[in-house]
Parts: C-alpha cells; structure tokens; sequence
C-alpha cells in the first residue's frame, strides 16, 4: 500500500503517518518543513500545497493507492481544489479530514452524517461565507464545506470525508485537554460548567488515525462523523484529570447562565463547553458500523498527561493561548456564588 499524507509532522497527521508504517505501508509526506521533524521512515517531500510547481513536483513521488488530507483546515477552498485537479491522475482515492462545522446545522441542532451541508464553490477564495451573530454558522465553516466540494469535484466516488468534532489526545496542539490538566494540577476550587451529567464527545487521534487507514483501504464514500459513541459526562472528564494529576482539587459546577453573564467565552476560556444544544449530540453510528473503534476517554486524559509530563506542546501554536480562563477571573466567578 502506498500513501501520501498530506501533513504528516504533527498529531493528527503524525499519527496517521506512524501508523501507516506500523501496517509495513510505504508512506509520503508533503508539507512545509516548518511544524515538526518528519516521521522516521517515511519519504519526505516539501514544498507549498498552494504552489502548482510544487504539487507537480510532489506528484513525480507517485502514484499512491490514496491520498490522506489532514492540512486543508486554513487553505481556501480553491487551494484544496489545486491539490485534488493536480494530484489526481497521481492518486485513486482521497481522504480527506474535515470537520462538523461543514454542518448547517451545528451546533444548534443534533447532527448524523446526511445532515443538510452549508453552500460553498470548490472554487471559493478565503473571503467566502461568514460568522453568524451567535457564532454559527462559521466562516471556516463554509471554507471547509467548500474544501469537501473541491475533493468530490476531483475524485467523486473515491473520496471520503471524516468530520470529526474535537480530536484530543498526546500531541494535541489547540490546547483543551492539557488546560484542563494543567488547572486541575493547580488544585483548589476550579470552575466546572454544570450540568456535570452532560456528556461530550471528544475522540482520541489516535483512533481517528485508525479510522482513517481503515477508509484508505476501504471501498466506501462520502461523509462520515467520527465523535465517540460513549462519550464521557463533564463530570466524569474533570474528575479524571484531578486523578491523573494527583490533585486535590474541588470542582464547582456553576450553571451556563452565570458563566454567559460573566463574560466567560464559550468554547475556549472553559473548553469544551458551549452551551448550544446540538455541540454534543453528532451521531457517529455510520463511522462505528463502518469500522470506528474508540479507547474510553479516560485512556485518552491518561495518556495525554503521560506525554505532557514527557515532553510538553509538541509546537508553538496561537490557538493554545486563546484556551483557559485567566486564574483572577476564575476567582471572581467563585467568589460571586
């Protein structure tokens, strides 16, 4: 079997691409160069996905049974459609990483893989689409919808899009899990967004790692959500980072209303809360039946504390710092109840 990864330096594609190898795959990687070493044993290749010299360049390496697309997230639809039209007759199959906010519905509404898409060319520049008031529907949103156009445009059949919701585990770079870890290490009473019974979603990249393999082998098409089928209550997640981080650590679960009047950012100053009613209710069922297995997400906060107290964030990213809410503002709300 030989793929080339579009990526390949850092979690998601770093994963996919150690574990094509671990399958005795041979595997090509493309990127810049600049986010991470490449993985040991594979043929590196750099070079700009928006630059048609260096994709043609890159298509020299082939051809590869499939292509596996985790860098599309910041391109622009008509940059995704550059690197499907050219590498095409390099390729026969594309998988590509998307995510649900190609949803028009999310996260207002309970999502499963047919769920109605928002409108996007292939052809799109970054200027495309745009962020609603109450922040849905995004802007990258309709980038990514068009990202997706862009492969079907190209491949047809032959392409598959994985729309995870939030991928956590060691190497994450965004910066959710290792905050709450970080927090909870620090003990004392710690902000928790109630209800503590509301179950999320978040899957382990290593299992979307898999997935994907999985569907570079497989014969089927279109669009799969790929969030964990159990999940974890919010209470079960906080609680396991204070084990893990041997933390004494009380959490105090404050209702959504005084944390929205408090100012506090949904999604990033608390991650992984929002309080939108469909953030956690995407149906996975297609990507199980299909072949999706995921680890408890206790293993998940587990084994991301293991490799932070190992070796850290794997690159600097600004998404990191926009995570957690500032220690004084957490002690403002408590002190307010």
């Amino acid at each position: 079997m030989r793929i080339l990864v579009i990526g390949g330096t850092w979690f998601l594609g770093k994963s996919i691409a150690e574990r094509a190898l671990a399958r005795g795959w041979a595997v090509t990687t493309f990127n810049r160069g600049r986010s991470g070493p490449d993985v040991e044993g594979v043929q590196p290749v750099h070079g700009d996905r928006t630059v048609r010299e260096d994709l043609g360049r890159l298509a020299g390496h082939g051809p590869w049974d499939v292509v596996i697309d985790t860098s599309s997230s910041d391109l622009a639809p008509r940059d995704v459609l550059l690197s499907t039209t050219v590498l095409r007759e390099a390729a026969q199959r594309w998988v590509h990483i998307s995510t649900v906010s190609v949803y028009e519905g999310w996260p207002h509404q309970p999502l499963h893989d047919a769920s109605p898409l928002l409108e996007c060319p292939a052809d799109a520049d970054d200027r495309y689409g745009y962020t609603g008031e109450d922040g849905s529907p995004t802007a990258y949103g309709f980038q990514k919808a068009g990202g997706e156009r862009a492969v079907t445009e190209a491949f047809g059949e032959a392409s598959v899009f994985l729309r995870p919701g939030v991928i956590l585990g060691p190497g994450e770079y965004v910066g959710r899990l290792p905050w709450w870890l970080n927090r909870a290490r620090r003990g004392g009473r710690l902000v928790a967004p109630a209800p503590a019974g509301q179950r999320i979603q978040p899957v382990d990249v290593r299992d979307v790692a898999e997935f994907a393999l999985d569907q570079a082998v497989s014969s089927t098409s279109g669009g799969y959500n790929v969030t964990h089928p159990e999940g974890i209550t919010f209470d079960g997640f906080v609680r396991e980072c204070l084990t893990v981080t041997d933390s004494t650590g009380i959490p105090v679960w404050v209702a959504p209303e005084i944390l929205v009047d408090q100012g506090v950012r949904q999604w990033t100053e608390v991650p992984l809360w929002r309080t939108h009613a469909g953030v956690w209710s995407v149906d996975s069922a297609g990507a199980v039946a299909t072949g999706l297995r995921c680890r408890p997400i206790v293993e998940t906060i587990r084994d991301t504390w293991a490799w932070l107290a190992r070796d850290g964030r794997p690159v600097d990213h600004p998404r990191w710092a926009e995570h957690g809410i500032a220690p004084e503002k957490e002690a403002k709300i408590l002190a307010s109840l």
